[in-house]
């Protein structure tokens, strides 16, 4: 008995010398990440420049890769992350809040297993968040409903984001997302394409259907089975079903959403079907549950990637419509794809018919069929070989304006199943399409005018917008700062990424994440472009936009302007365009005059004759003020220009005024300059019979020459001008809350916070 009590007693300190051990380690490794995740905080409260500004956003990610490569610190991770997010919310440190919040959310999607005591814990800081103001209860409130079915629905998380992104064919969960990413060739130079492609395609090299579905089944089992679950011996199961795992993939697909119509209520039946699953699966397998439970980490694969280089504006439009019909590269038809002119050609012209129609002179053998005597057959073969006779096959190439028609039939005729087995509702969205744009502030004025015509369209027949929801991230990319195309005396150093700076102001976190990266984007593809065949392509890239589609939800609506362009000439039209960053105008063959000292001695020949000269154009100007009460009347002056700037406002986090900041140039420096004018709406009209050019958003494919006049006033949503033109009041006749509502057509760009709107 004594020895009984003593063996007893060495049992209990041997568990209890292993739980210490395991404490040092778990504190050692909490320690380790506790580091990392200050290091990436202190970047969003310092002003780095030079290389150091060019890294950021380098911590947070290889603080995930390092969670990836060593998945048993997830956990250590999640502990650390509620924490300082605790920690923030209690000293009030509001800038570390939506940062930790997408990174905590963001780890909880791919960890394999979280207690029901950290995940209780997490759920509690996270609802007290939404006492906060915008935009931290909306981040927020957004992740206590992730955190709620996650802690209901072990693995749901994981399981629909990797269903959606990969279109698995399922009956329960019918939802479809692809990211479409647009690059503009002028940032990207023609060898740093293919480099680019090769990381876009490289998350999705050497997959088949089953990969993505055996992730799933492992997460899952994993995520509701806890420590109880063998995850490399599961591994190795799911390894040998081969074409029996499509089985098991439906039974979780279906126990998970039969959990979310339920509510989360039944915890016990949910844990004892996966469990029944689970032994299936390694019974089937034949394999033995020997060693001891342990969780093995699955990373979540990255969505997929259409990589486009933008060179057309419908593009976009095109995109949307095969995607709303499930078509790929492989396997669409040659009516959505666009082709070059000869393909064109070829397809619709069909060979000349020498055949007048008349019956004599038509071949026998189209009247072989109505032939009684057997006779006939021998000439009807004699003049087949004599006549060359031959009719091609007539495509005709169908326009824009039809694929809504073709589209409408084919969606009609397949009952919208597009490969995926489900059918496509008359109102649910069951598509979204997330669209990434890597360029500058001139391929944010070409987003703009898509994004404009695409709502145009859709106004006039609403049919793709009821099925694919549209969502348009920005990745600021410039390859070096240029001179405007239209003023020559511009600085070299003109700023093309003045709108995501502004983007950056707002939302500090994606000013670390996604800003800071830009140069570093064509800095790797370079390295790649120079090493061809000899390294494999980095996912570096892919990551990013990633993190970047899956975490940004919230929109930053930037204002769109419209500029009517009159010419001179009486039988030129006008021409409406859009613009959302800058409108350049410039008088060609004036420019403003180099005054030394000597000219601004007051008395002295030089000075009066500078006085005298006057190398501008006058110009009348029509404006209207900003002001918060909207109630400026309109105004009107002339004066001696040689050039004008009409730029937009930069935008703060909170409701900003919208207005256009102008700056003329002036002709003769030695006068006082012009304050900046700040307009809601302005016109511009060449006096003197003379013209100018414009430029829209600083690109040079967008320049307008021999221009009389512009009429520049916010963008109207194409869908209230549409609205009001049927109805019977007219838009200046507005009438109950509507006259309070802003109808300015904006430019939705997601960021991790979005602003106040």
């Amino acid at each position: 008995m004594p020895f009984m009590l003593c063996g007893a007693t060495s049992v209990s300190k041997l568990r209890a010398l292993m739980e210490k051990r395991a404490g040092d380690v778990s504190s050692d490794v909490e320690s380790s990440l506790f580091q990392r995740v200050h290091a990436m905080l202190r970047e969003l409260e310092t002003h780095a420049q030079g290389v150091s500004a060019c890294n950021k956003g380098m911590l947070r990610w290889t603080l995930h890769k390092k969670v990836e490569n060593n998945p048993c610190t997830s956990i250590s991770l999640l502990r650390v992350l509620v924490k300082e997010l605790e920690k923030a919310e209690r000293t009030d440190c509001k800038i570390r809040i939506i940062p930790l919040l997408h990174t905590l959310a963001y780890a909880v999607i791919q960890c394999a297993y979280i207690p029901d005591e950290l995940c209780e814990r997490i759920y509690v800081c996270l609802k007290r968040l939404i006492t906060l103001p915008e935009p931290y209860c909306s981040v927020g409130l957004n992740y206590v409903k992730h955190i709620k079915i996650e802690q209901n629905i072990p693995g749901a998380l994981y399981l629909r984001r990797v269903i959606a992104e990969h279109s698995l064919k399922n009956e329960h969960y019918p939802i479809h997302e692809r990211v479409f990413v647009f690059v503009d060739p002028d940032v990207f130079p023609e060898p740093l394409l293919s480099a680019i492609r090769a990381d876009m395609e490289c998350g999705a090299l050497d997959w088949d259907t089953l990969t993505p579905q055996r992730r799933v089944l492992l997460h899952t089992l994993q995520a509701g089975l806890g420590r109880e679950c063998h995850g490399k011996q599961l591994t190795q199961a799911l390894e040998d079903l081969g074409e029996d795992l499509e089985k098991y993939f439906q039974d979780v697909v279906a126990t998970v959403e039969e959990r979310m119509m339920d509510g989360g209520s039944e915890c016990d039946q949910y844990k004892a079907r996966l469990q029944q699953l689970y032994d299936e699966i390694l019974c089937s397998a034949n394999i033995e549950q020997s060693c001891p439970a342990s969780l093995v980490g699955i990373p979540l694969p990255s969505p997929e990637v259409s990589f486009h280089v933008w060179t057309k504006e419908d593009e976009i439009w095109n995109e949307m419509i095969n995607f709303a019909l499930m078509l790929n590269s492989s396997n669409r038809n040659s009516a959505y794809l666009e082709e070059d002119e000869d393909a064109k050609r070829a397809s619709v012209i069909s060979t000349i018919s020498r055949d007048s129609g008349i019956e004599g002179d038509l071949p026998l053998n189209e009247f072989s069929f109505l032939m009684v005597e057997p006779s006939g057959v021998p000439e009807v073969q004699e003049q087949q070989k004599s006549l060359p006779f031959s009719r091609r096959p007539c495509v005709r190439w169908p326009k824009a304006g039809n694929r809504m028609t073709l589209m409408m039939e084919v969606i009609k005729e397949s009952g919208g199943t597009g490969g995926s087995g489900t059918s496509i509702l008359k109102d649910e969205k069951n598509f979204t399409a997330r669209v990434v744009v890597m360029g500058d502030d001139s391929t944010l004025g070409r987003l703009a005018k898509a994004y404009h015509s695409i709502r145009k369209k859709e106004m006039r027949n609403s049919f793709v917008t009821k099925r694919v929801s549209l969502e348009i991230y920005y990745i600021p990319v410039t390859s070096q700062s240029s001179t405007s195309p239209v003023q020559e005396n511009v600085p070299a150093d003109v700023n093309m990424l003045s709108l995501a700076t502004s983007l950056g102001s707002v939302d500090p976190w994606y000013d670390s994440n996604i800003n800071s990266l830009g140069a570093m984007i064509l800095k790797l593809a370079q390295t790649h472009a120079s090493d061809i065949g000899s390294s494999e392509p980095n996912s570096f890239l892919l990551d990013i936009i990633s993190y970047y589609t899956r975490t940004a939800q919230l929109p930053v609506h930037i204002p769109i302007y419209s500029v009517k362009i009159s010419f001179s000439g009486l039988e030129s039209k006008a021409v409406e365009e859009v613009f959302v960053c800058q409108l350049d105008m410039d008088f060609p063959g004036f420019k403003p005059l180099r005054v030394t000292f000597k000219d601004t001695i007051r008395g002295s020949v030089r000075y009066k004759k500078t006085l005298q000269e006057e190398c501008g154009v006058v110009v009348a100007v029509n404006y209207r003020k900003a002001s918060i009460s909207n109630r400026e009347v309109d105004r009107g002056m002339s004066l001696v220009m040689c050039g004008a700037s009409i730029s937009s406002a930069p935008f703060s986090a909170t409701k900003s005024l919208e207005s256009l900041s102008v700056d003329f140039q002036d002709p003769n420096p030695t006068r006082a300059p012009m304050a900046t004018l700040r307009v809601t709406n302005i016109s511009i009209r060449a006096l003197e019979k003379k013209s100018f050019t414009i430029c829209l958003d600083k690109d040079s494919c967008r320049t307008f020459k021999n221009v009389q006049s512009i009429e520049v006033s916010p963008c109207t949503d194409p869908g209230y001008t549409l609205q009001g033109s049927k109805s019977k009041h007219s838009l200046d006749e507005d009438s109950g809350l509507g006259k309070f509502l802003s109808k300015t057509f904006c430019l939705p760009i997601n960021t991790f916070s979005g602003a106040a709107q």
